[in-house]
């Protein structure tokens, strides 16, 4: 993951394998104060664009029309969602929250 601040906005860009996912960068910030504001545990729920989102999951969250941006943070078409894959081992290694490190149904939370 880098930051192309080329971009306008920002933007966060995740490259796994010849796939090119690009979020809004901002998403680093309002995840994390999002999550502070929860104080409690919040499961993941990644899914892709196509398929929808487990209520009160991050996935969901980084789609939500009540989110800051009003919608999706993702970026690129047919590319939008698995927020709640990519986005929270980021907050991780920004020493930003604690994430879970279980097989199946991890979850997140500020530190």
């Amino acid at each position: 993951m880098y930051v192309d601040r080329e971009a306008d906005p920002a933007l966060l860009v995740c490259q796994v394998g010849a796939t090119r996912l690009t979020y809004l960068y901002r998403a680093v910030d309002d995840f994390a104060a999002m999550l502070r504001e929860s104080g409690d545990w919040m499961e993941l729920g990644a899914a892709d664009e196509q398929k929808p989102a487990k209520d009160g999951t991050v996935e969901a969250w980084g789609r939500a029309e009540s989110n800051p941006v009003g919608g999706w943070y993702g970026q690129r078409k047919g590319y939008r969602g698995r927020f709640g894959m990519y986005l929270p081992p980021l907050l991780e290694e920004l020493g930003l929250a604690e994430l879970e490190h279980k097989p199946r149904g991890n979850r997140i939370r500020a530190l």
